[in-house]
């Protein structure tokens, strides 16, 4: 919850400093807490906005990728035109644990052969070593460090 919107417009800069100038096409937000701040940095930044989601909640014919969790296996989608091999993407989310979901949504995304990806977390939870699940050629970044 953001109570303070002076809050909300500098967790959004944040992320518009990084990215901006960097060529970046599309900001994906992962479901849910992933939509909060990336639509309004890719509005900033004059990309387009694309959702992952969980099964059955987009509209359109989806590409999907299930992965582990730590008490079972999930399912993402996108939708199965909203990528193009000449994106760059920055897929965001609000915190970084174990990495899994993340990772999973990293593994959609390279389906469509794009040409960069960014990964983007507010907040990263460094003694669960989430981070160490991403490729190397995946850049990774975090706001806070707990």
């Amino acid at each position: 919850m953001f109570v303070r919107p002076d809050c909300l417009t500098w967790l959004k800069q944040q992320m518009v400093n990084k990215y901006q100038g960097k060529g970046v096409t599309k900001v994906i937000g992962i479901e849910s807490r992933g939509f909060i701040i990336a639509p309004m940095v890719a509005e900033a930044i004059g990309a387009g906005f694309v959702p992952i989601r969980k099964p059955g909640k987009l509209p359109a014919e989806v590409v999907e990728v299930s992965y582990k969790k730590e008490y079972g296996t999930d399912v993402i989608q996108i939708h199965k035109d909203a990528l193009t091999s000449d994106d760059i993407v920055v897929l965001h989310d609000d915190l970084l644990a174990t990495g899994g979901t993340m990772q999973a949504a990293i593994s959609l995304v390279k389906q469509f052969g794009v040409k960069q990806i960014y990964v983007d977390f507010i907040v990263e939870l460094d003694a669960l070593k989430g981070r160490e699940v991403f490729d190397k050629d995946v850049t990774v970044e975090s706001l806070i460090h707990f």
